[in-house]
């Protein structure tokens, strides 16, 4: 063998295969970078698109809503959208025929599946979309943005030809929540995007809508995007996180007990509102009737009880009677009046107001203390405890002057919006021209005014004569990176009365609940109030006069009295007047003083008839996250607290509540460990809150419905779970 000629022949091999690769990889590395052969020069992508350049929208994302604890109230969540295949070349995985054949029958078979749809409307859609040789069609209203529960209800019902987009939807986790506040954002046809309709929601649109962008692209004829050649020409500006002042676990409890008024009541309305006087905080707004802000298909008012309405608040307007009274020098507690009936008439030359014997005919009829009572000979202290329209009247007859009540009325504030930032008012109707609306004013008849109005007057008695703004919106944030980047604060309206002023109205109010006072029933066992109660009658505008079968009724208190810290006002519109329970006001000042860390709170639990704890603990919440699980074990030893541990990890890499936070003895606290895997967690007894708490630590959403606390869930404890589980709870 010739060792040399066959070294030659191999080497000659090796060379023609190394020229050929280096070729091969050069036409390569030209086409990537020109879309050309390197040596015909021929466009390669020619015939392959089905466009050269694809140039669509980069959606930016909706802000979210939070509470003060970054609890989500409203969110951005994926949806589906239905869509109908019309192609007859469409066939599934196993080669059937996956288009809609038969408009009729398919539109029947949406309809068992979808509540609310027209079937008829469906059939139509379809069949027009047939004529015309269209390929696909969307199926218009009710079969838009659904939830992963109903795209997979119609998956299951295997329905030929019908598939979905993704696509994005506003997600409220603990709807009914504020909504009339929050209210509820949806997508907007002629705006191509998700828009606030009424709320927080729409009057915050310029922070919570973002900025969408633009992207090139192009695409093969099989809709593929070609790599290299997207271009991102405008970055899309997500929308600005807004956080609220409100606690959750507390609005929870607004919630619920709203709920129980209006069903045991039969009542028209309720509403509760709960503030800091201090600051002007709330911590919690609620009005009923209410609706689901997921769906918002039956919304029974688009007006809020506590902003948005005119209301002649009854006798909870007495206090400022008084206030005015104090602040002008002419009040003294142990003078005695006439109770029962007060008979007047008007001089009319100068116009004040002078009271006559019971009897008396007048141009005027005669003003009587509610339900008929006779208080006889009182003081006009017990003129308030016993809510005596009487005692006003000779207040404002005989001892006030009309131009400075007057003036007064307009220190607190009454007959103007609070500016209250974000939220829509009603300003109210002042009516005291005569001398009857003068003296009905003074107990809370005549003028009417909204009850945002109210609670802000009322500040200024229990916080020694300053007038606080309330607030609603705590700050602005960027998505990002959580930088602020508006922030609200407390803010002083006035100073209608002098702190001494302010002091003495909230120590005759602390009589109230004193044995056979009008406040009595309201009174809660080891916590100090400052409390007035009211009856008012309700004008009709359509027949011009006062509704002889309904009255608002409600509640306002301050705890504790000799240092307010929190404000409760609660009412409703029912013909029951008499009958009512105190216990929803009641259950939301004690959640009241738990959520704001109140002293002495721990002895006025809320009712929770699993537990049979006497007493009860507070806490500050320790920080769990990166430490150890025999750590946090050891850390949270000797806490009576109820902890549930997500996951089997030995370390902690999420907590709820967040550190620092105040909890009560037997609070839920859910420990998120670095672990691989979950398993359900047994969520019997589980607030709304905590509901919510577990759907942020884990990423996993839960289906909610009905009020108070989880009494069912759908997955039993101990299966493994993931983002595709479907969890939903029934709550009593």
């Amino acid at each position: 063998m010739d060792v040399r000629r066959t070294n030659k022949k191999l080497f000659r091999m090796i060379l023609a295969m190394g020229t050929a690769g280096t070729l091969v990889t050069a036409n390569v590395l030209f086409t990537m970078g020109t879309h050309r052969h390197i040596w015909s020069q021929e466009d390669v992508l020619t015939g392959k698109l089905a466009s050269s350049i694809v140039d669509t929208t980069v959606e930016a994302r909706r802000g979210q809503i939070l509470d003060r604890s970054s609890t989500v109230i409203a969110q951005e969540v994926k949806a589906y959208t239905l869509v109908a295949y019309l192609d007859d070349s469409v066939r599934d995985a196993k080669g059937n025929p996956d288009y809609v054949q038969d408009a009729k029958e398919t539109a029947k078979k949406l309809a068992e599946v979808l509540e609310g749809v027209d079937e008829k409307q469906i059939a139509t859609i379809l069949e027009k979309a047939m004529k015309r040789g269209q390929v696909q069609t969307e199926l218009g209203t009710g079969t838009k943005r659904l939830t992963k529960d109903v795209m997979e209800k119609i998956e299951a019902a295997d329905i030929p030809g019908i598939g979905f987009v993704d696509t994005t939807n506003r997600n409220y986790p603990t709807t009914p929540y504020s909504s009339n506040l929050v209210g509820f954002a949806a997508f907007d046809e002629d705006g191509q995007a998700i828009q606030g309709k009424m709320g927080l929601e729409l009057s915050m649109e310029e922070y919570l809508s973002g900025t969408d962008g633009r992207m090139k692209y192009q695409q093969a004829v099989d809709g593929t995007i070609l790599p290299g050649t997207t271009q991102v020409y405008q970055e899309a500006i997500d929308g600005k996180n807004v956080y609220l002042t409100i606690d959750s676990n507390l609005q929870s409890i607004v919630e619920a007990q709203l709920a129980k008024t209006m069903q045991d009541n039969n009542a028209q309305a309720a509403w509760a509102l709960v503030m800091e006087p201090e600051t002007g905080k709330v911590l919690a707004w609620g009005s009923y009737p209410t609706y689901d802000q997921n769906t918002h298909q039956e919304i029974p008012s688009f007006l809020d009880n506590v902003a948005d309405k005119n209301v002649e608040v009854g006798s909870v307007m007495k206090p400022f009677t008084y206030a005015v009274a104090i602040d002008t020098g002419v009040y003294n507690g142990e003078t005695t009046f006439r109770a029962g009936t007060f008979t007047y008439t008007q001089d009319p030359s100068t116009g004040k107001i002078i009271r006559v014997p019971n009897g008396t005919q007048t141009d005027f009829k005669p003003i009587s203390d509610a339900l008929g009572n006779d208080f006889g000979e009182i003081t006009f202290d017990k003129g308030l405890w016993v809510s005596s329209n009487v005692g006003i009247c000779e207040l404002l007859a005989n001892y006030i002057n009309y131009n400075q009540y007057v003036e007064y009325l307009d220190r607190f504030g009454f007959f103007k919006a609070t500016e209250i930032p974000f939220v829509t008012e009603a300003t109210g109707v002042k009516n005291v021209d005569t001398a009857a609306d003068y003296l009905s004013t003074g107990f809370g008849q005549g003028s009417s005014i909204s009850l945002l109005q109210l609670c802000q007057a009322y500040t200024a008695i229990f916080n020694d004569g300053k007038m606080m703004r309330p607030y609603v919106v705590e700050s602005i944030q960027d998505p990002d990176t959580g930088t602020p980047l508006k922030e609200f604060e407390p803010e002083v309206v006035g100073e209608p009365i002098s702190a001494e002023t302010a002091r003495k109205v909230v120590d005759i109010m602390k009589g109230v609940t004193q044995d056979g006072n009008s406040g009595e029933r309201f009174r809660i066992d080891g916590v100090d109030m400052a409390l007035k109660t009211g009856t008012g009658e309700l004008y009709n505008e359509q027949t011009g006069e006062y509704d002889k079968t309904n009255y608002t009724s409600s509640v306002i208190a301050a705890m504790p009295a000799d240092d307010p810290k929190i404000m409760v006002y609660w009412g409703m519109v029912s013909s029951n007047i008499t009958g009512y329970s105190a216990e929803p006001f009641q259950e939301i000042v004690k959640a009241a003083l738990i959520a704001n860390g109140v002293s002495g709170a721990n002895a006025v639990q809320p009712q929770n008839p699993e537990q049979e704890e006497d007493s009860w603990d507070t806490y500050e919440m320790p920080s769990l996250v990166n430490h150890s699980r025999a750590w946090m074990d050891q850390e949270l030893a000797g806490k009576k607290l109820n902890v549930t541990v997500l996951g089997d990890g030995q370390s902690v890499v999420n907590q709820y509540p967040g550190a620092g936070s105040k909890i009560n003895s037997n609070s839920r606290v859910l420990v998120m460990t670095d672990s691989a895997s979950l398993t359900m967690p047994d969520m019997s007894g589980w607030t709304r809150k905590d509901v919510t708490a577990f759907w942020a630590l884990t990423g996993i959403g839960v289906q909610t419905s009905g009020y108070g606390k989880v009494q069912a869930q759908n997955i039993e404890p101990g299966t493994p779970i993931d983002g595709s589980s479907d969890i939903q709870v029934t709550m009593e």
